[in-house]
C-alpha cells in the first residue's frame, strides 16, 4: 500500500521540522517543506500530493488562504489548515477555500494523524460523488432519448428502466429509488433526480419525495396513496399546485 504522499508549508522553520518529524514517525510521505504559497503552488503541481497542510499566515504576497483557493480549484486537492488564530474573523476567511479540516496550533500528535485521515477520507468520498454526478449529468444531457437510468447501487451500476420507478424518497445524502420488485439506495440529490427523470412522467410532490402520475393510486390531500405498494406518500403545500395541474381531472 503506497504511503499518503504531504506537502507542509509553514514559514516558522522549527514548527516545520516538527511537524516533519511527526508524520514521517506516523509513515507518511513529506514531499516537501515549503515557506510560502507561491513555492506551495510549485511543489503541489510537481509532486500531486494526497494532502496539503497549510499555515495560513504565510510571509510573502500569497496567505496561505489564497494559496488553498488556487490548489482546491485548479487541483482539487485537500488542504488542512494550521494556525495559531482562533479567533472568528480568521476562521470566517479561511471559509472561503472550503478547507477539509482546521487545526489549531499547538497540537497533539493523534490530532495531527486524526485530522488529516479524514480530511483524505473525506475527500475520497466527495470524489466519488463527482463522479457518480458526472454520470448522471450525462444521462440527464441525453434523457429524451432514454428509457432507462444507471444508478450505482450496492457497488455495482444498476439499470432501472423509467417505467419501473414507482417513486423516489429522500434520505440525508442519499436517494431510494422504489421499483416493484426492489429498492435502490444511491448518493445524489432530489434536484438531480428531477433533472434526469422524464417531466411527462413524474412530479415532485413533496421535498422528500418524488412519484410516477401513473402509479398514483389515489389521493385524498394531504396525502396520496401509490398502487401496488399502497404506499402513503404526504402532498407537500408548496407542490399541490403542480401536482394537481398534472392529473387529468372530472
Amino acid at each position: 500500500m503506497s504511503k499518503t504522499k504531504i506537502v507542509i508549508v509553514e514559514d516558522e522553520t522549527i514548527v516545520a521540522k516538527d511537524i516533519q518529524n511527526i508524520l514521517t514517525g506516523l509513515g507518511y510521505q513529506i514531499d516537501a517543506v515549503v515557506s510560502s504559497g507561491d513555492k506551495a503552488l510549485a511543489e503541489v503541481e510537481k509532486n500531486m500530493p494526497n494532502i496539503v497542510l497549510m499555515d495560513i499566515m504565510l510571509k510573502g504576497d500569497m496567505s496561505g488562504i489564497q494559496a488553498a483557493e488556487i490548489i482546491r480549484e485548479r487541483y482539487d486537492i485537500p488542504v488542512v489548515f494550521l494556525t495559531a488564530y482562533a479567533d472568528e474573523s480568521t476562521i470566517e476567511k479561511a471559509k472561503s477555500a472550503i478547507p477539509y479540516g482546521y487545526i489549531i496550533k499547538p497540537f497533539k500528535e493523534k490530532e495531527l494523524q486524526t485530522t488529516i485521515e479524514m480530511a483524505i477520507n473525506k475527500h475520497q468520498s466527495d470524489m466519488e460523488l463527482k463522479k457518480e454526478r458526472n454520470l448522471l449529468h450525462s444521462i440527464a444531457l441525453n434523457k429524451e432519448d432514454k428509457e432507462s437510468i444507471f444508478v450505482r447501487a450496492d457497488y455495482r451500476l444498476n439499470k432501472i428502466n423509467f417505467k419501473d420507478i414507482y417513486f423516489v424518497e429522500a434520505l440525508k445524502d442519499y436517494v431510494v429509488i422504489n421499483t416493484a420488485d426492489n429498492i435502490y439506495t444511491t448518493h445524489t440529490t432530489m434536484k438531480e433526480m428531477i433533472r434526469i427523470l422524464p417531466e411527462k412522467d413524474f412530479v415532485r410532490v413533496h421535498r422528500s419525495y418524488i412519484v410516477r402520475l401513473d402509479k398514483i393510486f389515489s389521493i385524498k390531500y394531504p396525502d396520496l396513496v401509490i398502487e401496488g405498494k399502497m404506499k402513503v406518500i404526504p402532498i407537500g403545500g408548496l407542490y399541490r399546485k403542480e401536482l394537481f395541474s398534472r392529473l387529468n381531472l372530472i
